[in-house]
């Protein structure tokens, strides 16, 4: 039953990816076809993320009231309908419409699924949930590529993502049962468990007085800054200054997904020999390879091996900031200081990407890069800054 469940949630994670990087890839196509500036993608990029911030915030109440499996299930019908949506939709002002619920349901299965992992099974499972994220991250591009290259038509793509998030839905539908028999047997295993929780009251406010969170905060924002400029503005990057067509662009975003994925995979068998610290140093060091090589790499087969090493970079550096926070700052304020690092990496995704596009709308793409390098390099003062603060924790 155990197992079941567990196939279910990476399932289910799949799922969370799979829309993340289709406007991306598809926005060439759709912006040519309404004829929109290259900074449109920032509006729906923004009220994407505001549902995405809305439905966290709110996730708390609503997993204690429904649970988690039938939160689960509501998001993905959410996401599964509003992508279906975008299929039909004629014009661009559906698209800002349907970035409501696109959102809300990614913010809420996401907390959703962490917590559950988080409470009802061991330490290594979430390591290999944040993998599946990378593997539907990295379809999505694919698929939408090949639909993309076959029928020449965007609005086929996110139909076909959109029944295959459908079908997902209807496989947690099913599961629903094991849910509850899961829930069941781990209020029994901890029903004597009397471990003190995390600090109420006047300490609540204490967290960001914590030395070192604001940089931690700063890491979040950075990190997030990067990882989704990546995603949103790479196949524009390679369409308009390396003039590569947009199918093979969607393959190179897939192959920074794919990165994603495969670090994410071997940081975990990394992890039995190195530290989170020593984690975030190698994915720093191969993200900023990865940033230079998008400079100076002039074939468009070689660019490949950045947007592959730029996702190797950043694969372990979210999962080991957040697994070396009790570390940091105590276990008594870990779940507080989680919570303002969630806020900064949302912050993060919400302001720069879009603004990003707007400063390109009146610089130049050719800039890309550089906004890439920028990001780590941010990380990389933040992440020193940290560490000397720190230091004591270690």
């Amino acid at each position: 039953m155990t197992t079941i469940l567990l196939i279910v949630i990476y399932l289910a994670f799949i799922s969370l990816g799979l829309p993340d990087a289709l406007l991306g890839v598809a926005w060439p196509q759709i912006r040519l076809d309404w004829g929109l500036g290259l900074d449109a993608a920032g509006i729906i990029s923004i009220v994407i993320t505001g549902g995405t911030i809305a439905s966290s915030l709110l996730s708390g109440k609503l997993i204690k009231r429904f649970g988690e499996g039938k939160i689960t299930l509501l998001s993905g019908l959410m996401t599964g309908f509003a992508l279906l949506g975008y299929g039909f939709a004629p014009s661009f002002l559906w698209f800002i419409l349907l970035a409501l619920p696109l959102g809300f349901g990614a913010g809420s299965v996401d907390t959703a699924l962490n917590h559950y992992v988080a409470t009802h099974f061991k330490a290594h499972h979430m390591n290999w949930l944040h993998s599946f994220w990378g593997v539907g991250a990295t379809a999505g591009p694919v698929l939408m590529g090949a639909v993309l290259a076959t029928s020449g038509s965007w609005r086929n793509g996110y139909f076909l993502v959109a029944g295959i998030q459908l079908v997902l839905a209807t496989i947690i539908f099913i599961s629903l049962p094991l849910w509850r028999l899961q829930d069941q047997k781990s209020e029994e295993q901890h029903s004597d468990d009397d471990e003190p929780t995390e600090a109420h009251g006047k300490d609540l406010v204490k967290p960001l007085k914590k030395p070192g969170v604001i940089y931690a905060l700063l890491v979040f924002m950075a990190y997030c800054s990067g990882e989704y400029t990546m995603g949103l503005w790479g196949a524009s990057y390679l369409v308009q200054v390396r003039g590569i067509a947009v199918e093979s662009a969607a393959n190179w975003v897939a192959s920074y997904y794919a990165g994603i994925t495969l670090g994410r995979f071997l940081a975990g068998f990394l992890s039995f020999k190195l530290n989170n610290r020593q984690m975030i140093t190698l994915g720093l060091t191969l993200a900023t390879l990865g940033g230079f090589a998008m400079f100076v790499l002039p074939s468009s087969g070689l660019l490949m091996i950045a947007f592959v090493l730029v996702g190797l970079g950043f694969a372990p550096i979210f999962p080991a900031m957040v697994h070396e926070t009790p570390k940091r700052f105590g276990k008594q304020v870990a779940q507080s200081v989680i919570g303002y690092q969630m806020a900064s990496a949302y912050v993060g995704i919400a302001v720069f990407p879009p603004l990003f596009g707007v400063v390109m709308k009146h610089l130049n793409l050719g800039l890309f890069p550089l906004f890439i390098i920028l990001c780590v390099s941010f990380q990389i003062w933040a992440v020193y800054r940290l560490n000397r603060i720190t230091h004591s924790y270690v």
